[in-house]
């Protein structure tokens, strides 16, 4: 079971679309999660998205199933959004 044809265009899809979802979702969990400042919290956020979408290609590729690679960035990124907008800090002045 090799790795062409749709199934490769559905992990390469996973990959960018999906880890970068996953890489946004995870911003905003941190953003609205440090107890810092909402700048800071922010700037965490937006950093620690590159490991996050580095991470997610590279685990998209070793599950090599389409099926399971999809369901798992959906259901984590919006679980991680959801949390982080939940528990954000309300803006001062």
């Amino acid at each position: 079971m090799g790795l062409h044809g749709w199934r490769l265009i559905s992990l390469i899809g996973a990959a960018l679309l999906g880890g970068y979802i996953l890489a946004t979702a995870a911003g905003i969990f941190l953003a609205g999660v440090l107890p810092f400042s909402i700048a800071e919290n922010t700037l965490i956020g937006h950093l620690s998205g590159f490991a996050f979408y580095t991470g997610a290609i590279l685990w998209v590729f070793h599950t090599r199933r389409p099926g399971v690679a999809w369901a798992s960035l959906i259901l984590a990124s919006t679980l991680l959004a959801s949390i982080g907008l939940a528990l954000r800090q309300p803006a001062v002045g």
